[in-house]
Protein backbone atom coordinates (compact mmCIF):
# COMPACT_ATOMS: atom_id res chain seq x y z
CA UNK A 1 0.00 0.00 0.00
CA UNK A 2 1.39 3.43 -0.97
CA UNK A 3 1.79 5.83 1.96
CA UNK A 4 1.10 9.52 1.44
CA UNK A 5 3.37 12.05 3.07
CA UNK A 6 1.71 14.25 5.72
CA UNK A 7 1.97 17.21 3.37
CA UNK A 8 0.28 15.43 0.47
CA UNK A 9 -2.39 14.01 2.80
CA UNK A 10 -3.19 17.47 4.15
CA UNK A 11 -3.29 18.88 0.64
CA UNK A 12 -5.72 16.16 -0.40
CA UNK A 13 -7.99 16.82 2.54
CA UNK A 14 -8.00 20.54 1.87
CA UNK A 15 -8.77 19.94 -1.80
CA UNK A 16 -11.66 17.69 -0.87
CA UNK A 17 -13.00 20.27 1.53
CA UNK A 18 -12.77 22.92 -1.18
CA UNK A 19 -14.82 20.76 -3.53
CA UNK A 20 -17.43 20.13 -0.84
CA UNK A 21 -17.78 23.83 -0.11
CA UNK A 22 -17.92 24.76 -3.79
CA UNK A 23 -20.71 22.25 -4.29
CA UNK A 24 -22.60 23.40 -1.24
CA UNK A 25 -21.83 20.17 0.60
CA UNK A 26 -19.71 21.45 3.46
CA UNK A 27 -20.22 19.51 6.70
CA UNK A 28 -23.10 20.99 8.71
CA UNK A 29 -21.95 23.15 11.62
CA UNK A 30 -23.81 23.10 14.92
CA UNK A 31 -25.78 26.29 15.54
CA UNK A 32 -26.66 27.50 19.02
CA UNK A 33 -28.88 30.34 20.14
CA UNK A 34 -25.79 32.19 21.39
CA UNK A 35 -24.16 31.92 17.97
CA UNK A 36 -27.30 33.23 16.26
CA UNK A 37 -27.57 36.15 18.68
CA UNK A 38 -23.86 36.97 18.26
CA UNK A 39 -24.25 36.93 14.47
CA UNK A 40 -27.14 39.37 14.74
CA UNK A 41 -29.75 37.55 12.66
CA UNK A 42 -31.55 34.23 12.34
CA UNK A 43 -31.78 32.69 8.85
CA UNK A 44 -35.03 30.81 8.22
CA UNK A 45 -36.19 28.88 5.14
CA UNK A 46 -39.80 29.52 4.11
CA UNK A 47 -42.05 28.71 1.16
CA UNK A 48 -44.18 31.56 -0.20
CA UNK A 49 -46.32 29.36 -2.46
CA UNK A 50 -48.31 27.52 0.21
CA UNK A 51 -51.08 29.86 1.36
CA UNK A 52 -52.22 30.37 4.07
CA UNK A 53 -48.93 29.23 5.64
CA UNK A 54 -46.61 31.08 3.30
CA UNK A 55 -47.40 33.58 0.56
CA UNK A 56 -46.55 37.06 -0.71
CA UNK A 57 -48.79 39.97 0.28
CA UNK A 58 -49.77 43.03 -1.78
CA UNK A 59 -46.52 44.72 -0.75
CA UNK A 60 -44.59 41.71 -2.11
CA UNK A 61 -43.51 40.77 1.41
CA UNK A 62 -43.69 37.22 2.87
CA UNK A 63 -46.82 36.65 4.96
CA UNK A 64 -48.85 33.80 6.42
CA UNK A 65 -48.97 31.47 9.40
CA UNK A 66 -45.41 30.15 9.01
CA UNK A 67 -44.05 33.63 8.39
CA UNK A 68 -45.60 34.91 11.62
CA UNK A 69 -44.14 31.95 13.53
CA UNK A 70 -40.72 32.73 12.04
CA UNK A 71 -41.04 36.35 13.12
CA UNK A 72 -41.89 35.21 16.66
CA UNK A 73 -38.67 33.15 16.66
CA UNK A 74 -36.72 36.27 15.74
CA UNK A 75 -38.47 38.35 18.40
CA UNK A 76 -37.76 35.77 21.09
CA UNK A 77 -34.07 35.70 20.09
CA UNK A 78 -33.95 39.49 19.85
CA UNK A 79 -32.61 39.48 16.28
CA UNK A 80 -34.08 40.20 12.83
CA UNK A 81 -35.11 37.35 10.55
CA UNK A 82 -33.49 36.77 7.17
CA UNK A 83 -35.84 34.75 4.98
CA UNK A 84 -34.58 32.26 2.39
CA UNK A 85 -37.31 31.13 0.01
CA UNK A 86 -37.29 27.42 -0.89
CA UNK A 87 -39.72 24.95 -2.44
CA UNK A 88 -40.82 21.74 -0.71
CA UNK A 89 -37.98 19.62 -2.21
CA UNK A 90 -35.44 22.26 -1.15
CA UNK A 91 -36.21 22.29 2.56
CA UNK A 92 -33.83 19.55 3.71
CA UNK A 93 -30.98 20.57 1.35
CA UNK A 94 -31.18 24.14 2.65
CA UNK A 95 -30.40 22.80 6.12
CA UNK A 96 -27.77 20.24 5.16
CA UNK A 97 -25.81 22.77 3.08
CA UNK A 98 -25.86 25.37 5.89
CA UNK A 99 -27.90 27.93 3.95
CA UNK A 100 -30.28 28.36 6.86
CA UNK A 101 -30.47 27.87 10.61
CA UNK A 102 -33.95 26.33 10.52
CA UNK A 103 -36.93 25.56 8.29
CA UNK A 104 -40.45 26.82 9.04
CA UNK A 105 -42.43 25.71 6.00
CA UNK A 106 -45.33 23.28 6.63
CA UNK A 107 -42.56 20.75 7.33
CA UNK A 108 -44.48 17.57 8.21
CA UNK A 109 -42.84 15.44 10.89
CA UNK A 110 -42.07 11.96 9.51
CA UNK A 111 -39.63 9.19 10.52
CA UNK A 112 -38.04 9.30 7.06
CA UNK A 113 -37.23 13.01 7.27
CA UNK A 114 -36.08 12.62 10.86
CA UNK A 115 -33.22 10.44 9.58
CA UNK A 116 -31.76 13.62 8.04
CA UNK A 117 -32.99 16.50 10.21
CA UNK A 118 -34.36 17.09 13.71
CA UNK A 119 -37.87 18.40 14.36
CA UNK A 120 -39.26 20.55 17.14
CA UNK A 121 -42.53 19.58 18.78
CA UNK A 122 -45.50 20.44 16.48
CA UNK A 123 -46.58 24.07 16.19
CA UNK A 124 -49.41 23.42 13.69
CA UNK A 125 -51.13 20.66 11.77
CA UNK A 126 -53.49 19.90 8.95
CA UNK A 127 -54.97 17.05 6.97
CA UNK A 128 -53.75 16.13 3.50
CA UNK A 129 -56.81 15.76 1.31
CA UNK A 130 -57.96 15.22 -2.25
CA UNK A 131 -59.64 18.22 -3.90
CA UNK A 132 -61.61 18.06 -7.14
CA UNK A 133 -64.55 19.63 -8.98
CA UNK A 134 -67.94 19.13 -7.33
CA UNK A 135 -69.12 17.52 -10.56
CA UNK A 136 -66.82 14.50 -10.02
CA UNK A 137 -68.02 11.69 -7.76
CA UNK A 138 -64.89 10.88 -5.76
CA UNK A 139 -65.06 9.23 -2.34
CA UNK A 140 -61.82 7.23 -2.34
CA UNK A 141 -58.73 6.28 -4.37
CA UNK A 142 -60.62 3.80 -6.51
CA UNK A 143 -62.53 6.75 -8.00
CA UNK A 144 -59.26 8.35 -9.16
CA UNK A 145 -58.53 5.57 -11.65
CA UNK A 146 -58.38 7.09 -15.14
CA UNK A 147 -57.88 10.61 -13.78
CA UNK A 148 -54.90 12.98 -13.71
CA UNK A 149 -54.04 13.82 -10.11
CA UNK A 150 -51.65 16.65 -9.30
CA UNK A 151 -49.37 16.78 -6.26
CA UNK A 152 -46.61 19.08 -5.05
CA UNK A 153 -43.34 17.20 -5.38
CA UNK A 154 -41.88 15.95 -2.10
CA UNK A 155 -44.94 16.61 0.06
CA UNK A 156 -46.86 14.21 2.27
CA UNK A 157 -49.69 13.95 -0.23
CA UNK A 158 -47.17 13.08 -2.95
CA UNK A 159 -46.13 9.97 -1.03
CA UNK A 160 -49.68 9.04 -0.01
CA UNK A 161 -51.19 9.37 -3.48
CA UNK A 162 -48.21 7.60 -5.07
CA UNK A 163 -48.93 4.61 -2.82
CA UNK A 164 -52.61 4.74 -3.74
CA UNK A 165 -51.65 4.82 -7.44
CA UNK A 166 -49.57 1.68 -6.93
CA UNK A 167 -52.55 -0.03 -5.34
CA UNK A 168 -55.00 1.22 -7.96
CA UNK A 169 -53.27 1.18 -11.37
CA UNK A 170 -54.62 3.79 -13.74
CA UNK A 171 -54.21 6.80 -11.47
CA UNK A 172 -51.89 9.23 -13.29
CA UNK A 173 -49.78 11.27 -10.89
CA UNK A 174 -48.47 14.64 -12.14
CA UNK A 175 -45.90 16.42 -9.96
CA UNK A 176 -45.47 20.19 -9.62
CA UNK A 177 -42.79 22.21 -7.87
CA UNK A 178 -45.06 24.38 -5.72
CA UNK A 179 -48.63 24.82 -4.53
CA UNK A 180 -49.28 27.82 -6.78
CA UNK A 181 -48.53 25.74 -9.88
CA UNK A 182 -50.72 22.84 -8.84
CA UNK A 183 -53.60 25.18 -7.96
CA UNK A 184 -53.36 26.85 -11.37
CA UNK A 185 -53.33 23.44 -13.05
CA UNK A 186 -56.48 22.54 -11.12
CA UNK A 187 -58.25 25.77 -12.08
CA UNK A 188 -57.23 25.52 -15.75
CA UNK A 189 -58.32 21.89 -16.12
CA UNK A 190 -54.87 20.42 -16.71
CA UNK A 191 -55.55 17.96 -13.89
CA UNK A 192 -58.77 16.34 -12.70
CA UNK A 193 -57.96 16.32 -8.98
CA UNK A 194 -55.18 17.41 -6.65
CA UNK A 195 -53.62 16.49 -3.34
CA UNK A 196 -53.29 19.38 -0.92
CA UNK A 197 -54.00 20.71 2.52
CA UNK A 198 -57.44 20.87 4.10
CA UNK A 199 -57.35 24.63 3.57
CA UNK A 200 -56.98 24.20 -0.20
CA UNK A 201 -60.63 24.50 -1.17
CA UNK A 202 -60.82 27.83 0.67
CA UNK A 203 -58.13 29.27 -1.61
CA UNK A 204 -59.40 27.67 -4.79
CA UNK A 205 -62.77 29.28 -4.09
CA UNK A 206 -61.17 32.74 -4.15
CA UNK A 207 -60.39 32.23 -7.85
CA UNK A 208 -62.65 32.49 -10.86
CA UNK A 209 -64.97 29.46 -10.82
CA UNK A 210 -63.28 28.40 -7.59
CA UNK A 211 -66.63 27.61 -6.01
CA UNK A 212 -66.82 24.61 -8.36
CA UNK A 213 -64.27 22.69 -6.23
CA UNK A 214 -64.54 20.84 -2.93
CA UNK A 215 -62.74 18.52 -0.52
CA UNK A 216 -63.38 14.91 -1.53
CA UNK A 217 -61.66 12.73 1.08
CA UNK A 218 -58.91 12.86 3.71
CA UNK A 219 -55.59 11.17 3.03
CA UNK A 220 -53.91 11.63 6.42
CA UNK A 221 -53.39 14.16 9.20
CA UNK A 222 -49.92 15.68 9.53
CA UNK A 223 -48.24 17.89 12.10
CA UNK A 224 -45.62 20.52 11.33
CA UNK A 225 -42.36 20.99 13.20
CA UNK A 226 -39.51 23.46 12.91
CA UNK A 227 -36.62 21.67 11.23
CA UNK A 228 -33.00 22.06 12.33
CA UNK A 229 -29.79 20.17 11.72
CA UNK A 230 -29.38 17.04 13.83
CA UNK A 231 -26.22 18.38 15.45
CA UNK A 232 -28.02 21.39 17.01
CA UNK A 233 -29.55 19.96 20.22
CA UNK A 234 -29.35 23.23 22.18
CA UNK A 235 -31.19 25.14 19.44
CA UNK A 236 -33.76 22.35 19.16
CA UNK A 237 -34.47 22.40 22.90
CA UNK A 238 -34.88 26.17 22.83
CA UNK A 239 -37.35 25.90 19.95
CA UNK A 240 -39.30 23.23 21.85
CA UNK A 241 -39.55 25.60 24.79
CA UNK A 242 -40.70 28.47 22.55
CA UNK A 243 -43.35 26.37 20.77
CA UNK A 244 -44.59 25.05 24.12
CA UNK A 245 -44.97 28.62 25.38
CA UNK A 246 -46.70 29.92 22.22
CA UNK A 247 -49.14 27.02 22.31
CA UNK A 248 -50.00 27.41 25.99
CA UNK A 249 -50.53 31.17 25.90
CA UNK A 250 -52.91 30.92 22.93
CA UNK A 251 -50.68 32.65 20.37
CA UNK A 252 -50.62 29.72 17.94
CA UNK A 253 -54.39 29.33 18.16
CA UNK A 254 -54.84 33.02 17.34
CA UNK A 255 -52.59 32.64 14.30
CA UNK A 256 -54.56 29.58 13.17
CA UNK A 257 -57.86 31.45 13.37
CA UNK A 258 -56.36 34.46 11.58
CA UNK A 259 -54.78 32.56 8.71
CA UNK A 260 -56.70 29.28 8.45
CA UNK A 261 -60.11 30.42 9.63
CA UNK A 262 -60.17 27.53 12.09
CA UNK A 263 -58.84 26.81 15.60
CA UNK A 264 -55.51 25.09 16.06
CA UNK A 265 -55.96 21.30 16.05
CA UNK A 266 -54.91 19.39 19.15
CA UNK A 267 -51.15 19.07 18.88
CA UNK A 268 -49.30 15.93 20.08
CA UNK A 269 -45.97 16.15 21.88
CA UNK A 270 -42.93 13.90 21.88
Amino acid sequence: MTRLSPGRLLAGLLAGLFVMVSLGLAPAQAVTTDEIISRGKVIIAIDTTTAPYGMVDTSMEPSGFDIDVAKLVGEALGVPVEFVTVTSPGRIPSLLTNRVDMVISIFSITPERALQVAFSIPYAGQSSVVLAPKSLDITGPEDLVGLKVGVTRGTGEDGLLTKQAEKFPGIEILRFDDYASISQAMLSGQIDAMGGGDYGDMYLQKSVNGEDFELKYILKSFFFGIGVRKDSPELLQWLNTLVYSLKNDGTLNELSIEHRGAPLPELPVF
